[in-house]
């Protein structure tokens, strides 16, 4: 243990308080590690009775696998069998799953999935009116939405203090991983487990990039107040990128001093824009180098993280370095993509592979899961006009039997679909038959259909394609056909939401700056567009351009070894 952190006497007396602690820390200080350490020596200890366990709460489910790896490292079989490791999310949902009846008179409550939310919510037109239909959606029919689950926690714990005092009497200790982060429903959650146990927070005030979504400035303020913690302060050590300058440039870009400083192991490159090159060809050009440059260390396994200020400027960058343009080589790499789309597309699929007694039963079948995935695929975004209309148009078929004069073509399109279906003889292997099914859709001559099909493709970059294959066999050796699968990948693709991801960085990956949160890589590259994709934008007030100044700390401090920033030449970032 002591070799992963020297246990100096502040780290002692952590580790032998018996009170509440706040441990706060920059980047890489060692936070997660003293706490499991700490964790450790409790359970070493004795301080945990038969049945009970400590919980450590993070955001990310990358997170918590890197945390769960960790604590492999650090604690003995035994103890990491008293450790339970979820995200806020996770556990939330387990208590609502087991106790969320008694907010509904008996009445169970129904996860409803992300990208069903989605398309539940795409018609709603405003913030106030979303979390309306949210509430409604809980109220009249008994779907709790992902927003929701700290809120309708804690409404329970706060009106069933016997259920708080079970929790608490099974978690006595909770560590709270990026407690800076947590907004006003995940601190009620907090408040009502922290009557009964006792709290450990790890916070870093200035890696508070998530004020979008609720995270106040004074919640570690807050945590003092209610809970008079011990505190302890590792302020800039840096074990993370040890022997490098990378934290201290982190560190020095909060108070502007690395403006005009010379780094070592952090490199500004400011480029230019050539005429007949793609805008993106400098950033090529430098991952390429990134490549020659570890292969040239020699380092066995290495990860290289390109870091984007927007989801649209990460799906450009995924483009180009997939294609050979400007007579560059095409580059594999992993790109963190929404999961709405695939998801969305994966229940197409699996509808029709189901299939049904009839033509009709599979038409039937193949609208009602288009309707949902056209409406839903953009996550958060506004269905296009275009998306919209056909939905009306399927939603007519269905209600009517026939069909309309509207999307005429889209109509017969399925109509030929579902009969080609019924024609199809399936094989029992569950990749050969869903890349069947998934080439009526590719193959249809519909715009709409063709993309659906290239977003069931992104199911692999998702990493979803074995869990979906196994429960597909599971149906097909049970029954010879896809009966049920529909509902199968659909509940495949939940359980995957709150499965910790064990995945090891490896290779290249494309990824907004906020994505990067909570993770590691070798090199990284933080790249910004001349227009769309700034990490600060022109018109940004004084608080959005202080979180795009939190971001940008919080994208070079994920590298280990070295880090890049890319700023057009004529319009470079303002914070270097």
């Amino acid at each position: 243990m002591n070799a992963e952190l020297d246990l100096d006497e502040a780290r002692q007396a952590l580790l032998a308080s018996k009170d509440n602690l706040l441990i706060l820390g920059g980047p890489g200080s060692g936070k997660t590690t003293i706490s499991l350490l700490k964790a450790s020596t409790e359970i070493r200890n004795g301080t945990l009775l038969p049945g009970q366990k400590i919980l450590f709460l993070s955001f990310a489910r990358a997170t918590i696998g890197r945390v769960a790896q960790h604590a492999q490292a650090l604690l003995s079989a035994s103890e990491t069998d008293a450790l339970e490791i979820n995200t806020y999310h996770g556990f939330a949902w387990n208590l609502l799953r087991s106790h969320g009846y008694l907010m509904r008179a008996g009445r169970p409550l129904q996860l409803l999935p992300p990208p069903e939310a989605a398309a539940r919510l795409s018609v709603v037109v405003g913030n106030a009116a979303r979390e309306e239909e949210k509430h409604r959606l809980l109220r009249d029919e008994g779907l709790l939405h992902f927003d929701l689950f700290a809120q309708v926690s804690a409404k329970l714990l706060q009106r069933s203090r016997a259920l708080s005092r079970i929790l608490c009497d099974v978690y006595p200790i909770v560590i709270l991983d990026e407690f800076q982060d947590t907004n006003e429903d995940e601190w009620a959650l907090v408040q009502c487990m922290g009557l009964y146990s006792r709290l450990i927070a790890l916070a870093d005030a200035e890696q508070r990039i998530y004020e979008f979504r609720g995270a106040d400035p004074q919640r570690i303020a807050q945590f003092i107040n209610s809970f008079l913690p011990q505190t302890f302060d590792f302020g800039i050590a840096n074990h993370r990128s040890n022997g490098t300058d990378i934290a201290q440039f982190g560190n020095d870009l909060l108070s502007g001093a690395n403006k005009g400083k010379q780094y070592h192991d952090v490199e500004l490159k400011r480029y230019s824009v050539y005429r007949g090159l793609h805008p993106l060809y400098h950033l090529k050009m430098q991952v390429l180098a990134s490549i020659r440059r570890r292969k040239a260390v020699g380092t066995p396994e290495w990860a290289l993280a390109i870091l984007v200020p927007s989801k649209q400027l990460m799906l450009q960058v995924s483009d180009y370095l997939s294609s050979d343009t400007d007579k560059l080589p095409k580059i594999g790499h992993e790109v963190a993509l929404d999961t709405a789309g695939p998801s969305l597309a994966a229940s197409v699929i699996a509808a029709l592979l189901e299939g049904g007694d009839t033509v009709d039963d599979v038409r039937r079948r193949l609208l009602s899961t288009l309707c949902v995935y056209l409406k839903g695929r953009k996550s958060d975004g506004v269905p296009a006009k275009n998306d919209l209309e056909l939905v009306s148009a399927f939603e007519d078929y269905l209600t009517a039997g026939k069909p309309g004069k509207k999307k005429k073509k889209h109509l017969e399109a399925v109509a030929q679909i579902a009969k080609l279906r019924c024609d199809l003889a399936l094989s029992g292997s569950p990749t050969d038959d869903w890349l069947a099914v998934r080439s009526l859709l590719e193959f249809s001559g519909v715009d709409e259909f063709v993309q659906l099909a290239g977003d069931a493709k992104y199911l692999r970059l998702l990493h979803k394609g074995a869990v979906l294959r196994s429960r597909l066999g599971e149906i097909w050796r049970a029954k010879a056909n896809y009966a049920g699968a529909e509902k199968a990948v659909r509940d495949a693709l939940v359980q995957e939401h709150f499965n910790a991801s064990m995945k090891e960085w490896k290779g290249i990956h494309v990824m907004t700056i906020h994505k990067s949160k909570g993770k590691e890589f070798t090199e990284v590259i933080v790249y910004e567009a001349l227009y769309q994709g700034r990490i600060v934008r022109k018109d940004a007030t004084d608080r959005e351009a202080g979180q795009a100044l939190l971001a940008l700390r919080v994208a070079v401090t994920r590298a280990m070894k070295r880090v890049t920033i890319m700023t057009p030449k004529i319009e470079q970032c303002i914070f270097l």
